[in-house]
């Protein structure tokens, strides 16, 4: 582990960079600036996590990297494309991302294989190829069986399960996760945490996950970016590196715990 100072340096071969991104909004109570100048790259095949608390633009960077913000200076690319030219946005750099939010989202009236290849169907993919691609992301994350049923049916870790399988439906490089785990309980969420690791594991994508739990910062990521409270900053960036695959049982070692006081003691002051 590396408990040094903060390195945002910009990597020429990042999959993803964001180069001097800043974010205002402009609000009836006037101008909110969320995110404060930020240089940052996220290698290919990395897992990163950006860490902080609560209104520190955590999200913001993300919607940045989405592409559902558009930063009011500086820039962000994707996989080496610009991913706005002026006010348009580069749709083939979109393209190459899968997002995965606190809410599931899915669609009451579908079923779970529908809701997976619902990306898929808005591509012009045949139904045959949509189920067959439905069931092997099934098998992925672990809910083989209930690809007939409807999100209804499904306990709260199962619905998110399927909606992991939704964003990589379209076989996206890079998958950019807001809290998914947010509102389940902590067994169910440590359980998603090891499954999250799998699939990272067995696809190697690229993975950015927005969190305000230092554990499970520390547990998944490969390094943690900690923000500043608003305008959101990137503070220090630290290097978590624990073999893998990882069991609950990491979080017991005293060097786990080392990095979380770190964190924690960062965050309270």
């Amino acid at each position: 582990m590396n408990l040094g100072a903060a390195h945002a340096s910009v990597a020429t071969n990042g999959a993803i960079e964001l180069i001097g991104a800043e974010k205002q909004f402009d609000t009836d109570e006037g101008p909110v600036r969320a995110l404060a100048r930020t240089d940052f790259s996220v290698r290919k095949g990395e897992f990163a996590v950006l860490l902080g608390p609560s209104g520190c633009g955590k999200t913001t960077m993300l919607r940045l990297v989405a592409g559902l913000e558009h930063p009011t200076s500086g820039s962000v690319r994707v996989s080496g494309r610009n991913l706005w030219h002026e006010d348009r946005r580069d749709t083939g750099a979109v393209a190459n991302m899968g997002v995965v939010f606190q809410d599931p989202n899915l669609f009451p009236w579908l079923t779970v294989e529908d809701n997976i290849g619902l990306p898929l169907k808005l591509r012009g993919i045949s139904k045959p190829e949509r189920r067959k691609r439905a069931g092997e992301l099934c098998a992925l994350v672990g809910i083989t069986g209930f690809e007939k049923r409807h999100p209804r049916e499904l306990s709260g870790g199962m619905r998110q399960r399927a909606s992991i399988a939704r964003a990589l439906s379209y076989n996206p490089d890079i998958l950019l996760m807001d809290e998914p785990f947010g509102a389940l309980d902590a067994i169910t969420r440590d359980m998603m945490n090891i499954e999250l690791q799998r699939i990272w594991l067995e696809t190697s994508k690229t993975i950015v996950l927005v969190t305000h739990s230092m554990t499970e910062a520390v547990f998944l990521a490969d390094r943690v970016a900690l923000l500043s409270p608003r305008p959101g900053r990137i503070q220090e960036i630290i290097d978590v590196r624990f073999p893998r695959p990882r069991d609950v049982g990491v979080q017991s070692a005293p060097e786990f715990r080392e990095i979380v006081d770190h964190l924690r003691s960062r965050l309270e002051h």
